[in-house]
Protein backbone atom coordinates (compact mmCIF):
# COMPACT_ATOMS: atom_id res chain seq x y z
CA UNK A 1 0.00 0.00 0.00
CA UNK A 2 3.40 2.38 0.15
CA UNK A 3 2.64 5.87 1.42
CA UNK A 4 -1.32 5.84 0.70
CA UNK A 5 -3.72 6.39 3.75
CA UNK A 6 -3.88 3.13 5.01
CA UNK A 7 -0.18 1.67 4.84
CA UNK A 8 -0.27 1.78 8.25
CA UNK A 9 -3.38 -0.10 9.35
CA UNK A 10 -3.38 -4.05 9.52
CA UNK A 11 -5.39 -6.28 7.68
CA UNK A 12 -7.19 -7.17 10.39
CA UNK A 13 -8.91 -3.79 11.37
CA UNK A 14 -10.97 -4.11 8.40
CA UNK A 15 -10.84 -7.77 7.59
CA UNK A 16 -11.97 -9.46 9.93
CA UNK A 17 -11.48 -13.80 10.20
CA UNK A 18 -8.84 -12.90 7.41
CA UNK A 19 -7.16 -15.86 8.68
CA UNK A 20 -9.31 -18.12 7.91
CA UNK A 21 -9.09 -19.98 4.87
CA UNK A 22 -11.17 -20.65 2.62
CA UNK A 23 -12.26 -16.89 3.59
CA UNK A 24 -15.87 -17.72 5.63
CA UNK A 25 -18.97 -16.77 3.29
CA UNK A 26 -21.06 -13.70 4.33
CA UNK A 27 -18.52 -11.56 6.24
CA UNK A 28 -19.94 -7.88 5.85
CA UNK A 29 -18.27 -5.06 4.15
CA UNK A 30 -15.73 -3.11 5.86
CA UNK A 31 -17.65 -0.12 7.28
CA UNK A 32 -15.44 3.34 7.31
CA UNK A 33 -17.31 4.54 9.71
CA UNK A 34 -16.23 2.11 11.94
CA UNK A 35 -12.79 3.73 12.22
CA UNK A 36 -14.16 7.00 11.00
CA UNK A 37 -16.88 7.94 13.52
CA UNK A 38 -16.97 11.80 13.49
CA UNK A 39 -16.58 11.75 9.59
CA UNK A 40 -19.24 8.93 8.89
CA UNK A 41 -22.12 11.33 11.31
CA UNK A 42 -21.01 14.37 9.55
CA UNK A 43 -21.55 12.48 5.93
CA UNK A 44 -24.84 11.09 7.27
CA UNK A 45 -25.82 14.86 7.70
CA UNK A 46 -24.31 15.95 4.57
CA UNK A 47 -26.93 16.18 1.26
CA UNK A 48 -24.04 12.97 -0.21
CA UNK A 49 -25.20 11.09 2.89
CA UNK A 50 -28.61 12.08 2.71
CA UNK A 51 -28.98 10.75 -0.68
CA UNK A 52 -27.57 7.60 -0.27
CA UNK A 53 -30.57 6.93 2.60
CA UNK A 54 -32.99 8.23 -0.22
CA UNK A 55 -31.54 4.96 -2.07
CA UNK A 56 -30.30 7.49 -5.05
CA UNK A 57 -27.59 5.14 -6.39
CA UNK A 58 -25.78 7.73 -7.94
CA UNK A 59 -24.76 9.50 -4.57
CA UNK A 60 -21.15 9.52 -3.90
CA UNK A 61 -19.77 6.85 -1.37
CA UNK A 62 -16.30 7.40 0.67
CA UNK A 63 -14.81 5.48 -2.19
CA UNK A 64 -16.03 7.94 -4.99
CA UNK A 65 -13.83 10.61 -3.69
CA UNK A 66 -11.18 8.52 -2.10
CA UNK A 67 -10.37 5.85 -4.46
CA UNK A 68 -10.67 2.13 -3.57
CA UNK A 69 -10.42 0.59 -0.12
CA UNK A 70 -7.03 0.00 -0.49
CA UNK A 71 -6.06 2.82 -2.59
CA UNK A 72 -6.96 5.64 -0.36
CA UNK A 73 -5.37 8.40 -0.56
CA UNK A 74 -3.67 10.75 1.79
CA UNK A 75 -5.98 13.91 1.90
CA UNK A 76 -3.17 16.35 3.47
CA UNK A 77 -1.27 15.69 0.59
CA UNK A 78 -0.66 18.84 -2.43
CA UNK A 79 -1.83 16.31 -4.90
CA UNK A 80 -5.43 15.75 -3.20
CA UNK A 81 -6.06 19.00 -2.46
CA UNK A 82 -5.43 19.91 -6.31
CA UNK A 83 -7.70 17.38 -7.61
CA UNK A 84 -10.67 18.44 -5.41
CA UNK A 85 -12.28 20.43 -8.16
CA UNK A 86 -12.06 17.42 -10.87
CA UNK A 87 -12.82 15.14 -8.07
CA UNK A 88 -16.16 17.00 -7.62
CA UNK A 89 -16.88 17.49 -11.43
CA UNK A 90 -17.06 13.57 -11.56
CA UNK A 91 -20.77 14.39 -10.58
CA UNK A 92 -20.52 18.19 -11.13
CA UNK A 93 -19.34 18.85 -14.66
CA UNK A 94 -21.30 22.30 -14.90
CA UNK A 95 -19.85 23.80 -11.75
CA UNK A 96 -16.62 22.01 -12.27
CA UNK A 97 -16.31 23.84 -15.91
CA UNK A 98 -17.00 27.12 -14.47
CA UNK A 99 -14.75 27.09 -11.50
CA UNK A 100 -12.25 25.90 -13.57
CA UNK A 101 -12.38 29.49 -15.58
CA UNK A 102 -12.82 31.54 -12.47
CA UNK A 103 -10.26 33.27 -10.42
CA UNK A 104 -9.92 30.83 -8.06
CA UNK A 105 -10.10 28.16 -10.66
CA UNK A 106 -7.07 29.32 -12.32
CA UNK A 107 -5.21 29.94 -8.74
CA UNK A 108 -5.46 26.20 -8.38
CA UNK A 109 -3.92 25.11 -11.77
CA UNK A 110 -1.26 27.50 -11.26
CA UNK A 111 -0.11 25.48 -8.21
CA UNK A 112 -1.42 28.14 -5.24
CA UNK A 113 -1.96 25.99 -2.41
CA UNK A 114 -3.87 28.92 -1.08
CA UNK A 115 -6.34 29.26 -3.39
CA UNK A 116 -9.95 27.70 -2.35
CA UNK A 117 -11.16 24.71 -3.77
CA UNK A 118 -14.64 23.50 -3.81
CA UNK A 119 -14.36 21.72 0.22
CA UNK A 120 -13.03 25.03 1.52
CA UNK A 121 -16.51 26.73 0.66
CA UNK A 122 -18.90 23.92 0.84
CA UNK A 123 -17.42 22.06 3.48
CA UNK A 124 -15.75 18.28 3.70
CA UNK A 125 -18.45 15.64 4.42
CA UNK A 126 -21.04 17.52 6.08
CA UNK A 127 -21.95 19.12 2.72
CA UNK A 128 -25.28 21.26 2.84
CA UNK A 129 -27.74 22.45 0.34
CA UNK A 130 -27.36 26.52 0.21
CA UNK A 131 -30.97 26.78 1.66
CA UNK A 132 -29.63 25.25 4.90
CA UNK A 133 -28.88 27.82 7.40
CA UNK A 134 -25.74 25.59 8.94
CA UNK A 135 -24.33 25.69 5.30
CA UNK A 136 -20.99 28.01 4.68
CA UNK A 137 -22.70 29.15 1.62
CA UNK A 138 -25.86 30.21 2.75
CA UNK A 139 -26.96 33.30 2.50
CA UNK A 140 -26.57 34.03 6.16
CA UNK A 141 -22.89 32.79 6.66
CA UNK A 142 -21.17 33.89 2.44
CA UNK A 143 -19.37 36.44 4.34
CA UNK A 144 -17.99 34.80 6.67
CA UNK A 145 -17.06 32.05 4.18
CA UNK A 146 -16.04 34.39 1.99
CA UNK A 147 -14.00 36.49 4.50
CA UNK A 148 -11.61 33.37 5.68
CA UNK A 149 -9.48 34.70 2.96
CA UNK A 150 -10.93 37.75 1.79
CA UNK A 151 -10.31 38.96 5.45
CA UNK A 152 -7.24 37.48 5.80
CA UNK A 153 -4.61 40.70 6.26
CA UNK A 154 -1.49 38.51 5.41
CA UNK A 155 -3.08 36.15 2.33
CA UNK A 156 -3.75 40.06 1.07
CA UNK A 157 -0.35 40.95 1.50
CA UNK A 158 0.83 37.82 0.03
CA UNK A 159 -1.38 37.74 -3.34
CA UNK A 160 -2.19 41.94 -4.01
CA UNK A 161 -5.74 41.96 -2.76
CA UNK A 162 -7.49 44.67 -1.59
CA UNK A 163 -7.41 44.34 2.05
CA UNK A 164 -10.74 46.33 2.89
CA UNK A 165 -12.97 44.04 1.45
CA UNK A 166 -14.27 42.67 4.30
CA UNK A 167 -14.68 46.45 5.85
CA UNK A 168 -15.85 48.25 3.55
CA UNK A 169 -18.80 45.54 2.86
CA UNK A 170 -19.90 45.68 6.74
CA UNK A 171 -20.43 48.88 7.15
CA UNK A 172 -22.58 49.32 3.29
CA UNK A 173 -26.05 49.07 3.62
CA UNK A 174 -25.62 45.31 1.86
CA UNK A 175 -23.93 44.75 5.09
CA UNK A 176 -25.65 45.91 7.68
CA UNK A 177 -28.56 44.46 6.61
CA UNK A 178 -26.92 40.81 6.34
CA UNK A 179 -25.80 41.33 9.32
CA UNK A 180 -29.21 42.08 11.07
CA UNK A 181 -30.68 38.59 9.50
CA UNK A 182 -31.62 40.03 5.83
CA UNK A 183 -32.07 36.52 3.36
CA UNK A 184 -32.49 38.72 0.75
CA UNK A 185 -29.81 41.50 0.76
CA UNK A 186 -27.05 40.82 -1.61
CA UNK A 187 -24.06 39.02 -0.58
CA UNK A 188 -20.65 38.51 -2.00
CA UNK A 189 -22.12 35.82 -4.36
CA UNK A 190 -24.49 38.06 -5.55
CA UNK A 191 -22.38 40.48 -7.33
CA UNK A 192 -19.88 38.56 -7.75
CA UNK A 193 -20.97 34.93 -8.63
CA UNK A 194 -20.70 32.10 -7.34
CA UNK A 195 -18.34 29.48 -9.15
CA UNK A 196 -17.83 31.86 -12.48
CA UNK A 197 -15.55 34.56 -10.18
CA UNK A 198 -13.56 36.67 -12.36
CA UNK A 199 -11.93 39.53 -11.47
CA UNK A 200 -14.01 42.97 -12.72
CA UNK A 201 -11.44 43.78 -15.11
CA UNK A 202 -12.41 40.37 -17.37
CA UNK A 203 -15.67 41.57 -19.86
CA UNK A 204 -17.11 38.62 -18.70
CA UNK A 205 -17.18 39.36 -14.83
CA UNK A 206 -20.58 40.60 -13.31
CA UNK A 207 -18.82 43.15 -11.94
CA UNK A 208 -17.46 43.95 -14.86
CA UNK A 209 -18.06 47.88 -15.70
CA UNK A 210 -20.32 46.96 -18.56
CA UNK A 211 -22.24 44.17 -16.62
CA UNK A 212 -22.88 46.57 -13.24
CA UNK A 213 -26.06 47.78 -14.77
CA UNK A 214 -27.14 43.96 -15.10
CA UNK A 215 -25.76 42.22 -11.69
CA UNK A 216 -26.93 45.86 -9.46
CA UNK A 217 -30.18 45.54 -11.84
CA UNK A 218 -31.45 42.30 -10.64
CA UNK A 219 -32.22 44.39 -7.23
CA UNK A 220 -32.67 47.32 -8.27
CA UNK A 221 -34.10 47.42 -11.79
CA UNK A 222 -33.14 50.52 -13.90
CA UNK A 223 -29.54 51.05 -12.25
CA UNK A 224 -26.95 52.00 -14.14
CA UNK A 225 -29.15 52.66 -17.29
CA UNK A 226 -27.85 56.23 -17.61
CA UNK A 227 -25.00 57.12 -15.52
CA UNK A 228 -22.14 54.97 -14.04
CA UNK A 229 -22.60 52.95 -10.79
CA UNK A 230 -18.71 53.43 -10.07
CA UNK A 231 -16.87 51.84 -7.18
CA UNK A 232 -19.31 49.46 -4.75
CA UNK A 233 -16.50 48.65 -1.63
CA UNK A 234 -16.22 52.48 -0.12
CA UNK A 235 -12.80 53.37 2.23
CA UNK A 236 -12.13 56.71 3.43
CA UNK A 237 -9.43 58.30 1.58
CA UNK A 238 -8.83 55.53 -0.44
CA UNK A 239 -11.63 54.23 -2.57
CA UNK A 240 -14.32 56.76 -2.03
CA UNK A 241 -15.56 59.35 -4.70
CA UNK A 242 -14.50 63.05 -4.37
CA UNK A 243 -17.36 64.31 -3.62
CA UNK A 244 -17.90 61.83 -0.74
CA UNK A 245 -14.37 62.78 0.40
CA UNK A 246 -15.63 66.27 0.69
CA UNK A 247 -18.47 65.50 2.60
CA UNK A 248 -16.71 63.70 4.99
CA UNK A 249 -13.50 66.29 5.47
CA UNK A 250 -16.22 69.18 5.84
CA UNK A 251 -18.10 67.50 8.83
CA UNK A 252 -14.98 66.09 10.40
CA UNK A 253 -14.21 69.66 11.13
CA UNK A 254 -17.59 70.99 11.81
CA UNK A 255 -18.79 68.76 14.13
CA UNK A 256 -15.96 69.08 16.79
CA UNK A 257 -16.16 72.93 16.19
CA UNK A 258 -19.23 73.32 16.49
CA UNK A 259 -20.06 71.17 19.17
CA UNK A 260 -17.09 72.66 20.86
CA UNK A 261 -18.17 76.04 20.94
CA UNK A 262 -21.76 74.94 22.16
CA UNK A 263 -19.77 73.34 24.98
CA UNK A 264 -17.49 76.03 25.95
CA UNK A 265 -20.26 78.72 25.47
CA UNK A 266 -22.88 76.51 27.79
CA UNK A 267 -19.66 75.50 30.33
CA UNK A 268 -19.20 79.54 30.75
CA UNK A 269 -22.94 79.84 31.01
CA UNK A 270 -23.41 77.33 33.56
CA UNK A 271 -20.50 78.31 35.86
CA UNK A 272 -21.39 82.10 35.99
CA UNK A 273 -25.22 81.12 36.86
CA UNK A 274 -23.41 78.65 39.40
CA UNK A 275 -21.98 81.56 40.70
CA UNK A 276 -25.00 84.04 40.64
CA UNK A 277 -27.61 82.36 42.29
CA UNK A 278 -25.22 80.01 44.54
CA UNK A 279 -22.14 81.49 45.50
CA UNK A 280 -22.58 85.28 45.09
CA UNK A 281 -23.22 87.98 47.89
CA UNK A 282 -27.21 88.12 46.58
CA UNK A 283 -27.67 84.53 46.99
CA UNK A 284 -26.18 84.29 50.27
CA UNK A 285 -28.64 87.00 51.48
CA UNK A 286 -31.11 84.52 50.09
CA UNK A 287 -33.16 87.14 48.13
CA UNK A 288 -36.05 85.51 46.73
CA UNK A 289 -36.46 85.91 42.74
CA UNK A 290 -39.81 86.58 41.55
CA UNK A 291 -40.54 84.68 38.23
CA UNK A 292 -43.42 85.46 36.18
CA UNK A 293 -44.58 82.83 34.02
CA UNK A 294 -43.76 84.12 30.00
CA UNK A 295 -45.84 83.03 27.24
CA UNK A 296 -43.58 80.97 24.82
CA UNK A 297 -45.58 78.63 23.03
CA UNK A 298 -49.44 78.01 21.47
CA UNK A 299 -51.29 74.77 22.02
CA UNK A 300 -50.65 74.07 18.37
CA UNK A 301 -46.78 75.03 18.71
CA UNK A 302 -46.75 72.20 21.90
CA UNK A 303 -48.46 69.54 19.74
CA UNK A 304 -45.59 70.00 16.45
CA UNK A 305 -42.98 70.13 19.26
CA UNK A 306 -44.33 67.27 21.24
CA UNK A 307 -44.36 65.36 17.37
CA UNK A 308 -41.18 66.59 17.04
CA UNK A 309 -39.13 65.24 19.90
CA UNK A 310 -40.84 61.68 19.59
CA UNK A 311 -40.00 61.15 15.57
CA UNK A 312 -36.64 62.96 16.42
CA UNK A 313 -35.41 60.52 19.30
CA UNK A 314 -36.97 57.23 17.27
CA UNK A 315 -34.72 58.26 14.34
CA UNK A 316 -32.15 58.55 16.47
CA UNK A 317 -32.22 55.53 18.20
CA UNK A 318 -33.30 53.62 14.99
CA UNK A 319 -30.87 55.11 12.71
CA UNK A 320 -27.54 54.30 14.47
CA UNK A 321 -29.30 51.07 15.73
CA UNK A 322 -28.97 50.25 11.99
CA UNK A 323 -25.95 51.39 11.75
CA UNK A 324 -24.07 49.69 14.84
CA UNK A 325 -25.65 47.00 15.36
CA UNK A 326 -23.47 45.62 17.92
CA UNK A 327 -23.77 48.19 20.22
CA UNK A 328 -25.70 47.63 24.10
CA UNK A 329 -28.68 50.11 23.40
CA UNK A 330 -28.96 48.72 19.78
CA UNK A 331 -30.29 45.07 20.98
CA UNK A 332 -33.99 46.01 22.19
CA UNK A 333 -34.66 46.73 19.01
CA UNK A 334 -32.77 43.67 17.22
CA UNK A 335 -34.77 41.50 19.60
CA UNK A 336 -38.16 41.69 17.72
CA UNK A 337 -36.67 41.19 14.23
CA UNK A 338 -36.68 38.05 12.20
CA UNK A 339 -37.25 37.81 9.03
CA UNK A 340 -37.72 41.26 8.17
CA UNK A 341 -35.84 44.51 10.17
CA UNK A 342 -38.20 45.94 12.54
CA UNK A 343 -35.24 49.14 12.66
CA UNK A 344 -35.70 50.40 9.01
CA UNK A 345 -39.47 49.32 9.54
CA UNK A 346 -39.41 51.81 12.81
CA UNK A 347 -37.20 54.52 11.58
CA UNK A 348 -39.34 55.04 8.14
CA UNK A 349 -42.19 55.28 10.46
CA UNK A 350 -40.56 57.56 12.42
CA UNK A 351 -39.44 59.53 9.42
CA UNK A 352 -42.88 59.93 7.75
CA UNK A 353 -44.13 61.90 11.46
CA UNK A 354 -41.08 63.78 11.18
CA UNK A 355 -41.68 64.71 7.46
CA UNK A 356 -45.52 65.51 8.73
CA UNK A 357 -44.14 68.04 11.73
CA UNK A 358 -42.31 69.93 8.99
CA UNK A 359 -45.22 69.72 6.30
CA UNK A 360 -47.58 71.09 9.63
CA UNK A 361 -44.88 73.90 10.39
CA UNK A 362 -44.80 74.80 6.85
CA UNK A 363 -48.36 75.38 6.31
CA UNK A 364 -49.32 76.51 9.64
CA UNK A 365 -47.07 79.52 8.69
CA UNK A 366 -48.91 80.12 5.28
CA UNK A 367 -52.10 79.96 6.61
CA UNK A 368 -52.49 81.67 10.32
CA UNK A 369 -51.24 85.15 10.78
CA UNK A 370 -51.09 84.27 14.32
CA UNK A 371 -48.46 81.68 13.89
CA UNK A 372 -46.86 83.49 11.32
CA UNK A 373 -46.43 86.75 13.63
CA UNK A 374 -45.39 84.53 16.61
CA UNK A 375 -42.46 83.23 14.32
CA UNK A 376 -41.51 86.39 12.97
CA UNK A 377 -39.83 87.24 16.14
CA UNK A 378 -36.99 84.44 14.84
CA UNK A 379 -35.97 86.26 11.74
CA UNK A 380 -32.04 86.66 12.12
CA UNK A 381 -31.04 90.07 12.94
CA UNK A 382 -27.45 91.89 12.45
CA UNK A 383 -28.13 92.40 16.58
CA UNK A 384 -27.87 88.42 17.09
CA UNK A 385 -24.16 88.38 15.89
CA UNK A 386 -23.57 90.98 18.71
CA UNK A 387 -25.78 89.31 21.37
CA UNK A 388 -23.87 85.63 20.57
CA UNK A 389 -20.44 87.43 20.58
CA UNK A 390 -20.94 89.17 23.51
CA UNK A 391 -22.43 86.76 25.75
CA UNK A 392 -19.72 83.82 24.67
CA UNK A 393 -17.10 86.69 25.46
CA UNK A 394 -18.45 87.03 29.19
CA UNK A 395 -19.53 83.04 29.45
CA UNK A 396 -15.42 83.00 28.92
CA UNK A 397 -14.84 85.78 31.32
CA UNK A 398 -13.27 88.14 28.49
CA UNK A 399 -15.78 90.97 29.47
CA UNK A 400 -17.39 91.82 32.63
CA UNK A 401 -20.59 93.01 31.61
CA UNK A 402 -23.18 90.52 29.49
CA UNK A 403 -25.23 92.20 27.20
CA UNK A 404 -28.80 92.73 26.90
CA UNK A 405 -30.72 89.90 25.29
CA UNK A 406 -33.86 89.96 23.20
CA UNK A 407 -36.95 88.17 24.08
CA UNK A 408 -36.30 85.49 21.25
CA UNK A 409 -32.67 85.71 21.76
CA UNK A 410 -29.70 84.02 19.55
CA UNK A 411 -29.97 81.01 21.78
CA UNK A 412 -33.25 80.14 20.26
CA UNK A 413 -32.53 81.57 16.66
CA UNK A 414 -29.45 79.68 15.60
CA UNK A 415 -31.43 76.15 17.49
CA UNK A 416 -34.80 76.97 15.41
CA UNK A 417 -32.55 77.95 12.09
CA UNK A 418 -30.21 74.74 12.54
CA UNK A 419 -33.15 72.72 12.94
CA UNK A 420 -34.96 73.98 9.33
CA UNK A 421 -31.47 73.20 7.91
CA UNK A 422 -30.89 69.98 9.33
CA UNK A 423 -34.80 69.23 8.31
CA UNK A 424 -34.35 69.78 4.67
CA UNK A 425 -30.52 67.90 4.28
CA UNK A 426 -31.93 64.62 6.17
CA UNK A 427 -34.85 64.74 4.74
CA UNK A 428 -33.53 65.11 1.04
CA UNK A 429 -30.65 62.93 1.50
CA UNK A 430 -33.19 60.20 3.63
CA UNK A 431 -35.69 60.28 0.60
CA UNK A 432 -32.59 59.60 -1.79
CA UNK A 433 -31.89 56.66 0.06
CA UNK A 434 -35.50 55.40 0.63
CA UNK A 435 -35.96 55.42 -2.71
CA UNK A 436 -32.46 53.75 -3.85
CA UNK A 437 -33.91 52.09 -6.80
CA UNK A 438 -35.69 54.99 -8.50
CA UNK A 439 -32.65 56.95 -7.56
CA UNK A 440 -29.69 54.22 -9.10
CA UNK A 441 -31.98 54.16 -12.18
CA UNK A 442 -31.92 58.28 -12.92
CA UNK A 443 -28.88 59.01 -11.03
CA UNK A 444 -25.13 58.27 -10.41
CA UNK A 445 -24.31 55.65 -7.94
CA UNK A 446 -22.06 58.58 -6.55
CA UNK A 447 -24.84 60.66 -5.63
CA UNK A 448 -26.46 57.92 -3.23
CA UNK A 449 -23.40 57.35 -1.81
CA UNK A 450 -23.27 61.68 -1.07
CA UNK A 451 -26.56 61.10 0.47
CA UNK A 452 -25.30 58.43 2.87
CA UNK A 453 -22.28 60.31 4.43
CA UNK A 454 -24.34 63.31 4.38
CA UNK A 455 -27.05 61.49 6.20
CA UNK A 456 -24.52 59.42 8.76
CA UNK A 457 -22.84 63.13 9.52
CA UNK A 458 -25.61 64.96 9.85
CA UNK A 459 -27.38 63.11 12.04
CA UNK A 460 -24.36 62.85 14.16
CA UNK A 461 -24.24 66.93 14.52
CA UNK A 462 -27.68 66.74 15.07
CA UNK A 463 -28.03 64.50 17.90
CA UNK A 464 -24.88 66.36 19.43
CA UNK A 465 -26.41 69.57 19.24
CA UNK A 466 -29.41 68.30 20.73
CA UNK A 467 -27.65 66.97 23.55
CA UNK A 468 -25.30 69.85 23.97
CA UNK A 469 -27.24 72.79 23.05
CA UNK A 470 -31.32 72.21 23.54
CA UNK A 471 -30.77 70.17 26.38
CA UNK A 472 -28.76 72.39 28.59
CA UNK A 473 -31.10 75.11 27.36
CA UNK A 474 -34.32 73.21 28.48
CA UNK A 475 -33.15 71.52 31.17
CA UNK A 476 -30.13 72.38 32.63
CA UNK A 477 -29.64 75.88 32.33
CA UNK A 478 -29.42 76.76 36.59
CA UNK A 479 -32.27 79.40 35.62
CA UNK A 480 -34.58 76.75 34.31
CA UNK A 481 -33.47 73.27 35.95
CA UNK A 482 -35.45 70.63 36.22
CA UNK A 483 -36.96 71.73 33.01
CA UNK A 484 -38.23 74.44 31.29
CA UNK A 485 -42.19 73.86 30.93
CA UNK A 486 -42.99 75.95 27.88
CA UNK A 487 -43.39 72.45 25.71
CA UNK A 488 -45.69 71.33 28.34
CA UNK A 489 -47.93 74.18 29.43
CA UNK A 490 -46.80 76.98 26.67
CA UNK A 491 -45.11 79.02 29.77
CA UNK A 492 -41.70 79.41 30.95
CA UNK A 493 -40.11 79.96 33.63
CA UNK A 494 -37.12 81.32 32.78
CA UNK A 495 -36.21 84.71 34.26
CA UNK A 496 -36.04 87.79 31.41
CA UNK A 497 -33.18 88.99 30.36
CA UNK A 498 -34.09 92.66 31.16
CA UNK A 499 -31.91 95.22 31.77
CA UNK A 500 -32.48 96.00 35.13
CA UNK A 501 -31.03 92.20 35.71
CA UNK A 502 -28.29 93.22 33.48
CA UNK A 503 -27.15 96.32 35.83
CA UNK A 504 -27.77 93.92 39.29
CA UNK A 505 -25.31 91.28 37.56
CA UNK A 506 -22.83 94.22 37.11
CA UNK A 507 -23.42 95.54 40.38
CA UNK A 508 -22.75 92.14 41.88
CA UNK A 509 -19.65 91.75 39.81
CA UNK A 510 -18.08 95.26 40.45
CA UNK A 511 -18.30 94.71 44.21
CA UNK A 512 -17.13 91.41 44.48
CA UNK A 513 -13.90 93.09 42.38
Amino acid sequence: MGKLAHSSVGCPTCHVNHEEYPHPAGIPKPVCASCHQQVGADNARGIHGQEIRKGNSAAPECNTCHGAAHEVQNTKTEKFRTAVPETCGMCHSDVATAFQASVHGRAVARGVSQAPVCTDCHGEHSILPPSNAASPVNSRNIRDTCGGCHGDVRLARKFGMPADRLVSFDASFHGLAAKAGSQTVANCASCHGVHNILPSSDPRSTTSAKNLAATCGRCHPGAGKRFTIGPVHLTEARTETAAVGWVRRFYLWTIPIAIGLMLLHNAGDWARKLYRLRLSRTARQNRPVAVEPQFRMFGFERLQHALLAISFLTLVWSGFALKFPDQWWARPMLLWESSGSVRSTVHRIAAVVFMAVAMMHVISLVTSARLRWHWKSLAPKAQDIREGMGTFAYNLGLISHPPALAEHSYIEKAEYWAVVWGAVVMILSGVTLWANDLALAWMPKSILDVATSVHFYEAVLATLAILVWHFYSVIFDPDVYPLDTAAITGFSTRPRDTESETTEISEELTSQS
